[in-house]
Parts: C-alpha cells; structure tokens; sequence
C-alpha cells in the first residue's frame, strides 16, 4: 500500500474516533452556522486539526485545503479533507456522515480515503492501482442504463438557486428507475457507487473536499465521473455525474437539455 494513502488512512481514523466519540453527546456540543442550513461543530474542527497534524508529522512541506480552515501552503503536493462529511446527519443522529481525504499532486488526485466512522468502513484508492473496502478491491455494478438501476443524489440546499433545474433533472431521471437515494454524504454516496451499492449519482454545487476522494474511489472502480457537459471540471463547478460507463452516458444524455447554460460551464 502506498504509504501516502497509509498516512491518509491513519489519520481518517483518528478523526473518526473524535466523531465517534461525540456521537451521544450532540446536545452539548458548541454549533455555528456558516450558511442557511449549513453548521460547523466543534468536532468538524477538531476532527480536522487532528487530519492535518497526522499528515504533517509526515510530510511537513505539503499543503492543505480543508473545509473548516481554507487553504495552507503552496506544495505541489495538496491535501484535500472533509473532516465530517454529512454534519447536518451527525446532529440528527443520522448515521450516514463520514470522513474523506484525498492528495492531489499536480492538478490530479492521487490517494483517497472515505471513512464511515460508524460502520468502519474504510473506502481507499490510489491513482492506477484499484479501490477497495476494508481491503476488498471494489467494482462498479455493469447496470446497463438507466432501466431498474439505483441512483444517488443530493438537493442542492446550498445554492437553492437552482432548485427548479434539479427537480427537473429528477423528474426526468426518476420514472426508468428501481430509485432514488438522497442520504446526505455525497463521499459515501460516491463511496458506495464504487462499491456496487448504487449504480449511479449526480448533484449540483458541491465543493471539491466533498468529493474528491469519491471521485478516485469511482474510477479506480471502473467509473465515470464528469461534470454536466461530460468534461474534468467537477472539482471546480462542484456539479458531478458518475456512474459506470452506460449509466453515466444516459443520465447526461437526460438531463443536458434541462441544464441553463452556467451549469454546462
């Protein structure tokens, strides 16, 4: 395994023993919202203090983008993190949130680490060779279109904005399926398409520390992932489809003439 992704790996884990930790005692924990509908807590920090030192003592030079504490460094060498993907989840106490860190070298994701702190479901991939869970390699489901198939989604509560274009992409997407999920993690969700529990996923306006990590998951799976106009640009516009190579194909082939012209961007 390469140690890079064993750096990942650990450090998952200690994050994911501060979440899990936390889990009972949600009614006294310190909560600010960043945004309508979206919180911090004070695990999110912790959790994420506890990623960087783990995969500093390490690599020292490398820099890191998080979700709580922005962008640090200028290393070709970044590290992408989520510290609790699916907070909103965790003050309910609805067990679908997870941890994800990914390693971009040069523009391109190289590692990647979802962890379900919950179930302890570890989802890891580097670049070429392979994901797994729990060291089990993962394939995607050969779902031939969109007939029968399970997809996963996610509302896009952050930019409401485009409410009426996604409850128009689900409409045209909903009536071929066997359904669809909206759990509330898009690294699990993604996580789980690379396992074979979903055979296809979509959503608008996610930030790149949420899927990062899933994306490489996806592909070394033998997934697709592309934004809304089929290109590479997902980690930047946030608006991602994924799934293996047929599903992907139709659910771009459905929703592209529902799409206004800044989400083909």
């Amino acid at each position: 395994m390469q140690p890079m992704l064993n750096t990942a790996i650990s450090a998952a884990r200690k994050a994911g023993n501060i979440i899990g930790r936390s889990v009972d005692r949600v009614d006294s924990l310190t909560i600010t919202s960043k945004a309508q509908n979206d919180f911090v807590t004070e695990v999110d920090q912790k959790a994420e203090i506890a990623i960087i030192e783990t995969i500093s003592r390490a690599y020292p030079s490398h820099s890191f983008l998080g979700e709580e504490s922005g962008r640090t460094g200028d290393s070709e060498y970044l590290w992408i993190i989520d510290p609790l993907d699916g907070t909103t989840n965790f003050l309910h106490g609805f067990p679908q949130f997870a941890v994800s860190i990914a390693l971009e070298h040069k523009g391109e994701i190289t590692q990647g680490v979802v962890y379900d702190p919950i179930s302890q479901d570890l989802f890891t991939a580097s670049k070429g060779e392979g994901a797994q869970l729990n060291n089990r390699r993962l394939r995607v489901t050969k779902q031939k279109g969109l007939q029968g198939a399970l997809l996963g989604t996610g509302f896009p509560f952050k930019q409401q904005q485009h409410l009426d274009t996604y409850l128009e992409t689900f409409k045209a997407l909903f009536p071929d399926t066997a359904g669809i999920r909206r759990p509330g993690s898009a690294s699990l969700d993604l996580a789980y398409l690379a396992a074979g529990r979903i055979d296809g996923f979509w959503e608008i306006g996610l930030n790149s520390w949420d899927i990062a990590a899933g994306v490489l998951l996806v592909k070394e799976a033998g997934g697709m992932v592309g934004d809304f106009s089929g290109g590479d640009e997902y980690l930047k516009t946030g608006n991602v489809v994924a799934g293996n190579l047929s599903v992907y194909e139709e659910i771009l082939k459905r929703i592209a003439p529902l799409l206004p012209a800044e989400l083909k961007k």
